[in-house]
């Protein structure tokens, strides 16, 4: 029989449950429930994607539980474009009655703002936040052939050779996490856009490009056939299924920290208590075992905090985010 450590690195993933929440975010109160304060219609769930991606994939978990709790239709509602920048406006313009919710990410929902001259919204005044649902660090992974096996290393060899290597980019949070990597270890790397995660591993298994910053979950089968290999992660802390990891801070890159949430927003003028009320319904969801395990096997650390807590964490990355853009020339118009 196999133990936990002798399983693959997928393997690991799709067995991991998330059990730790924070107790506040999901406390049983005497506030009305959540059918009872929604207008009777259906619910709209805005994802910033095309279908098969995380943000679809979180919205397409929690949908038929918060269906059951309403007793009326959710529907997720894909509106991909570049950066989701369509999905956010459509929602920081919907009517604000908790009828129409969108899941955003770090980069529709903090890097946005800063990455184009002229934002058609504001993450902080446009919308209420509800809850940050899951997080997680990046990955960089390369091509088995890249004379380097960490981080530390890597920085070595893009040191001897500026420009020698390609970084594919496949979205904002990606490409301002190398960005940063690049600001901050002084170094030379191509950055080489693609439309999609898939297409961006597959430039890096073909050695079209020779790294790339993602979500484990995007890489773990590949990694597991020896495709790609793992040289860091971007987050404050070593990931749990990475253990001989290092974070880039620890290889020499003080203070450096990036992780990727994807988490649940509303219209800004959404009735406080409609947004605590879905902050409430989703916490008790994402505690139900089975819908654990579904988070666990797509590799995503459940944390399910308050709006307060939410909110803060979106001004924060929103300023954070912004030095990087400007300082790296990534602002697009």
């Amino acid at each position: 029989m196999k133990t936990p450590n002798s399983l693959s690195l997928a393997s690991r993933i799709s067995h991991l449950v998330y059990a730790l929440f924070p107790v506040a975010a999901y406390a049983q109160t005497a506030s009305p429930p959540l059918a009872q304060l929604m207008p009777p219609k259906s619910l709209q769930i805005i994802v910033a994607n095309a279908a098969g991606g995380p943000a679809d994939f979180i919205a397409r978990v929690l949908s038929p539980k918060l269906s059951e709790a309403l007793r009326q239709t959710v529907i997720v509602d894909n509106r991909p474009s570049a950066n989701g920048v369509i999905a956010g406006e459509y929602v920081a313009r919907a009517i604000a009655d908790g009828s129409v919710i969108a899941v955003g990410n770090s980069g529709t929902h903090a890097i946005n703002y800063s990455l184009y001259k002229k934002p058609t919204y504001d993450p902080v005044r446009d919308f209420a936040a509800i809850t940050e649902i899951v997080n997680g660090s990046l990955v960089l992974v390369a091509h088995p052939r890249v004379p380097a096996n960490s981080v530390r290393e890597l920085i070595n060899e893009a040191k001897k050779a500026p420009g020698k290597f390609n970084i594919a980019v496949a979205g904002a949070t990606g490409e301002v996490a190398g960005n940063a990597f690049k600001l901050k270890a002084g170094i030379s790397l191509n950055n080489v856009p693609y439309k999609g995660g898939a297409p961006a591993v597959f430039a890096v298994i073909s050695d079209e490009s020779q790294l790339l910053l993602t979500n484990l979950s995007g890489v773990a089968t590949q990694v597991d056939a020896g495709k790609l290999k793992i040289l860091g992660v971007t987050g404050a802390r070593r990931d749990t299924q990475l253990p001989n990891a290092p974070t880039f801070a620890e290889s020499g890159l003080d203070g450096y920290e990036v992780e990727m949430w994807y988490g649940l927003f509303a219209p800004a003028k959404t009735p406080a208590a409609i947004v605590h009320a879905l902050q409430r319904e989703v916490a008790r969801i994402v505690a139900m075992p089975e819908v654990r395990e579904k988070f666990g096997a797509g590799g995503y650390e459940i944390v399910a905090t308050t709006p307060e807590q939410f909110a803060e964490r979106v001004k924060r990355d929103t300023e954070k985010y912004r030095k990087i853009i400007l300082d790296s020339g990534m602002q697009q118009e």
